[in-house]
């Protein structure tokens, strides 16, 4: 399949990370890795990404406010948030800010690469 464009994705669980980039990558989706949410602001370039992949709970902050701040900046990426800590308020929130899907973890690989081929094909 091949994307020219990569999947961000953000966790600061290193094995989550591994294992997200890993399940894409055998789907034929390239990633790029943030273990934080300062990592991702910093980080220059956008137009790399169709999507991204957001961890709820990041060490240094939350995914649902990380993508209020891109919005802000002007960064308008679909997103699909992932969860260790599923509450309803946060569901609520995360649907609120605007996302593909929103996954309690551990998810089925299905529940995961479904969204982001949805977004590969901009239905996003």
């Amino acid at each position: 399949m091949g994307q020219s464009k990569a999947v961000f994705v953000v966790d600061d669980d290193p094995s989550m990370l591994k294992g997200v980039r890993r399940l894409l990558k055998q789907h034929g989706f390239d990633t790029v890795p943030f273990e934080t949410a300062r990592a991702l602001q910093d980080h220059d370039d956008f137009t790399e990404a169709f999507c991204l992949v957001l961890d709820i709970n990041l060490g240094d902050g939350s995914g649902i406010e990380l993508r209020h701040q891109l919005a802000d900046a002007g960064v308008f990426l679909p997103v699909i948030y992932i969860t260790g800590n599923d509450s309803d308020a946060t569901r609520m929130a995360a649907m609120a800010s605007g996302c593909l899907a929103y996954l309690t973890k551990p998810f089925p690989a299905e529940s995961l690469i479904e969204p982001v081929r949805r977004a590969a094909a901009g239905l996003g």
